[in-house]
């Protein structure tokens, strides 16, 4: 089995008349899809927005496919719950994605910059279906290829989470900066140098999550 991180790209207009409205709004910056499934034409999903409802809502009100929705406000965006029918242009991309052996490994990300990010698994030859397939007005990157199976991006370790935290706490992070390297490395009990590796290592993964890059540190 091989693991491909993609990321599809919409050209201007091209995209479907509810995530155009998403890639054009300066409110909404990113909806991560948790997971779904589509039944007899029937796509019903589940994701967390960063942005506004009040952004959101129109979008899907003013879409005859949408079927049904409900919005759950939270701290940094909101919760969504959408059933919509496929168009056909929906449909196609779908189909292009469902190879005989390809799973879509959720969460599937869309992000602001036209873009839809996910990690597909399956078979080498089926995942070249998927290349080669592309619906017309859509461009695919590939990421990254790997060998095996992977379920999400490398978490931090409770090492590199617990340093972060730390860090936060006393200020490091703070501009201008209320603690140096040197208090982290006292509330961790750690040496100096072992404080600062597991911060570098911590951010190198960050970093390389935010922008769908491997990161070299582990």
């Amino acid at each position: 089995m091989k693991s491909m991180r993609i990321a599809l790209e919409y050209g201007e207009r091209d995209a479907p008349p509810i995530l155009e409205g998403f890639f054009e709004s300066p409110e909404l910056d990113r909806e991560v899809i948790l997971g779904g499934q589509v039944v007899d034409g029937v796509e019903t999903i589940t994701s967390f927005v960063y942005g506004t409802p009040d952004a959101y809502e129109p979008l899907v009100d003013d879409c005859d496919d949408v079927l049904e929705y409900d919005v759950t406000p939270s701290s940094d965006g909101f919760f969504v719950y959408l059933r919509r029918k496929l168009g056909a242009q929906g449909a196609s991309l779908l189909e292009s994605l469902s190879q005989r052996t390809v799973v879509v490994v959720p969460p599937i990300e869309v992000r602001s910059d036209r873009t839809i990010r996910m990690t597909l698994v399956g078979h080498p030859d089926d995942l070249r279906l998927v290349l080669e397939e592309t619906p017309d007005g859509v461009s695919l990157d590939v990421r990254s290829i790997r060998d095996g199976t992977v379920s999400a991006p490398t978490r931090l370790s409770s090492r590199q989470s617990q340093a972060l935290t730390v860090a936060w706490d006393v200020g490091y992070y703070e501009v201008p900066r209320r603690n140096g390297i040197e208090t982290v490395a006292a509330e961790l009990d750690c040496a100096v140098s072992t404080a600062s590796e597991l911060l570098r290592r911590a951010e190198s993964r960050l970093v390389g999550q935010t922008l769908d890059v491997e990161s070299q540190l582990v």
